[in-house]
């Protein structure tokens, strides 16, 4: 087993999933994160939403849901890493808010 692939069976994140009209949307969350609120001269995050709260759920378990959404919301350092890992995230796309990476990533699967 490759390194990469043992941190991700040791990450945990909270993970949620909303019905659109479109599709799935998952919602992938550093668990520590959630129930705070952040925000920079322009923006808000706000991770005390019910939409935020989820399941528990390891990185391993995450992925084949991933390929199954139409939109990604991902906040969070550890979150952003891995899902960026997967060649979902652009880099240059990347929010941050009070320090707080967060993706939007549509899919449109």
């Amino acid at each position: 087993m490759e390194t990469n692939e043992k941190l991700q069976e040791a990450e945990f994140f909270t993970v949620a999933n909303k019905s659109s009209p479109h599709g799935s949307v998952l919602i992938i969350t550093d668990t520590e994160l959630i129930s705070r609120k952040f925000e920079n001269e322009k923006l808000q995050l706000d991770l005390s939403k019910g939409f935020y709260v989820g399941e528990v759920m390891a990185a391993v378990d995450i992925a084949p849901k991933i390929e199954g959404s139409y939109v990604l919301h991902v906040t969070g350092k550890k979150a952003v890493a891995f899902v960026s890992s997967l060649g979902y995230i652009n880099s240059e796309k990347v929010l941050e808010i009070d320090g707080i990476p967060h993706a939007e990533v549509y899919l449109g699967l």
